[in-house]
């Protein structure tokens, strides 16, 4: 069951559930096993009475004999005809021999049922696509379907004859059959050779045509075979057939785009990954792959989304690949993350913090000390993959955010109960900002029972006073409150002044309601249904954040394209446009505005 539990915890919706809740659904789980092209649900039969979720393999979303979309681990379908007792619209039919967990109506077992929130059937209308070429990702495509016809020479044609044959053909390579090997020639290497001076029009162009082509099967993944042209440095790919001869070409510049180069695709390198070096080589491809999804105008809270979802992947992938040696210990353990990207709402260089919890010893030496070292191979793994650790020291090789589960429980509790300790209302609310990605239960026990902890008056206040600290850089004479001295003069911090006091709004707001899922975002909206943000409030709060994180993602995104090992966050707000500048001084006031509010009216709004 330890397993569903893990499974279920990291997939949406069911990531909302509470520790207790995941348990009882995991306990629900019925397994059934599905072959290709197996009719799952059929359009029109009566209500189901079971939906599912899909462990592995995919199945198809057809509609009136068309596929409109496939879904793969982890999504959900047949939830509602469950939840709302009508006949399933669409058919579900297996697209590989695939596995799924079936289970009941969770509304009469589950203590908090409506913390699923499922959307719609199937995820072509339920979230953005980032194909804009047909229903279905264009990297889930096979090479036999984006292809390019052939160019044959002979190995004795010239230069001269070969390129007026690519050119009439409109193709920028051509194949030379030597018998037992296929080489191919481009028009870069005749640009190359030309400009070397060590070619000329008459030069028989199997000189230059590279032996053996490098190849890939016409069933091959679209998104499979950039990979390799990106992992290999390829512009160009052989397609073959049956018996290995070539039925076309593949083309780089046909592929990368936000409909092949996106996180799915590199989730796939990631998951495919047997070593750190395999690993780290598919981490390696996630700066361009920002680029390209800023670059094609994808939502900055999405592409936020989409890093946090890759960041997990990696992180698993770390922690199965990492050797345990000679520290192997009997307890199950939680690795946590912490901040940002717990709040998946991580920008693309933003460092990872992390816990470690492990279950209670019932006797025997602490294992600590073990712990913390396999913690240390695994955050050295981490950044091998371009994820850097918390240089303020949030990390899992730190005694204090790596203890036994009765101890972090204990002190998280503490806390509450006791806030004028040190540090306590800043541990806390970075407890309240922990995502725990593997041993669920076990992770999730510690941020549940310092939620369930009784809150006083004495400790929300402080809280609240603590998340209000942070102030957006407002002035009463001049538009900002820029720094006057030092490296940063004339400059202010975006994410200091700006995205931190919003996200400590939505903190304290989780910590009120006893309710720590979601992003900042999502927290603020639930403030406001609590009645401790007005709708005003809310918008405003909620607006600025995406504004705000918009502006630093900017930044970000320029700092790689310059290639710079890191991205200011400071901003010299005499260099804004009149507009952003105008933008950015009311994002600033609308949140100060809203802080001062609640400091004087949150007690009566709780009320």
């Amino acid at each position: 069951m330890r397993e569903y539990v893990d499974f279920l915890g990291n997939q949406s919706p069911y990531d909302a559930l509470e520790a207790a809740d995941l348990d009882i659904l995991a306990r629900l789980v019925e397994v059934e096993y599905f072959t290709t092209g197996q009719a799952i649900v059929t359009a029109g039969e009566p209500p189901l009475t079971h939906f599912s979720v899909v462990r592995s393999g995919e199945v198809e979303v057809v509609d009136r004999g068309r596929v409109v979309d496939v879904l793969g681990v982890g999504e959900t379908f047949g939830q509602i005809s469950v939840l709302s007792g009508l006949p399933p619209p669409l058919t579900i039919r297996a697209a590989e021999d695939t596995l799924c967990y079936r289970f009941p109506d969770p509304r009469s077992h589950l203590r908090h049922p409506e913390r699923l929130q499922f959307s719609h059937y199937g995820s072509l209308v339920s979230r953005e696509r980032l194909a804009r070429s047909g229903l279905v990702d264009q990297a889930l495509r096979l090479a036999r379907h984006q292809m390019r016809p052939v160019v044959w020479c002979p190995p004795e044609a010239t230069v001269r004859k070969a390129a007026a044959a690519m050119t009439e053909a409109g193709q920028s390579c051509a194949l030379i059959d030597r018998g037992q090997h296929v080489g191919i020639v481009t028009d870069s290497d005749f640009r190359t050779g030309l400009a070397a001076g060590t070619l000329t029009v008459d030069t028989a162009v199997a000189e230059l045509a590279s032996f053996p082509a490098a190849t890939v099967s016409a069933d091959t993944l679209v998104g499979d075979a950039f990979l390799k042209m990106i992992e290999s440095g390829y512009h160009h790919l052989v397609v073959v057939g049956a018996g290995e001869r070539p039925v076309g070409i593949l083309r780089v510049v046909d592929l990368a785009s936000a409909e092949v180069r996106n996180p799915l695709v590199i989730r796939r390198a990631v998951d495919d990954a047997a070593t750190i070096d395999e690993l780290a080589r598919a981490a390696a491809l996630l700066p361009a792959t920002w680029l390209e999804l800023y670059d094609t105008g994808v939502a900055a809270m999405h592409i936020a989304a989409l890093q946090s979802a890759v960041i997990d992947a990696i992180m698993l992938r770390v922690i199965d690949l990492t050797d345990i040696g000679d520290d192997r210990v009997p307890q199950r353990t939680s690795w946590m993350l912490l901040g940002s990207v717990a709040r998946r709402e991580p920008l693309p260089r933003s460092d990872i913090d992390t816990a470690l919890v492990w279950e209670d010893l019932t006797g025997g030496p602490p294992p600590a000390g073990k712990l913390q070292r396999w913690a240390g191979r695994i955050l050295n793994n981490m950044e091998r993959c371009g994820l850097p650790r918390c240089a303020d020291g949030a990390n899992a090789t730190n005694p204090a955010f790596a203890q036994s589960q009765s101890a972090f429980t204990a002190t998280a509790t503490s806390w509450i109960t006791n806030p004028t300790q040190d540090n306590a209302l800043l541990l806390s609310s970075m407890i309240a900002d922990s995502r725990p990605i593997t041993g669920l239960p076990l992770g999730r026990a510690v941020s549940d029972g310092m939620l369930a902890t009784t809150r006083s008056r004495d400790f929300l206040t402080r809280l609240l006073r603590y998340s209000i600290s942070a102030r957006p850089p407002t002035g009463f004479v001049r538009d900002f409150v820029v720094e006057h001295s030092g490296a940063h003069r004339g400059h202010l911090n975006l994410k200091a002044g700006g995205l931190v006091p919003i996200a400590s709004l939505g903190r304290w707001i989780a910590i009120v309601t006893r309710d720590d899922r979601g992003s900042t975002t999502t927290r603020l909206r639930r403030g406001q249904q609590a009645g401790l943000l007005t709708p005003d409030e809310a918008d405003t709060l909620v607006r600025a954040f995406e504004y705000l994180y918009g502006l630093l993602l900017d930044n970000e995104v320029a700092a790689i394209r310059d290639q710079r090992v890191t991205a200011s966050t400071w901003i010299a707000p005499k260099e804004l446009d009149t507009l952003t500048r105008r933008y950015l001084r009311e994002a600033f006031r609308s949140v100060a505005e809203v802080q001062n509010r609640l400091d004087s009216e949150w007690m009566a709004r709780l009320s």
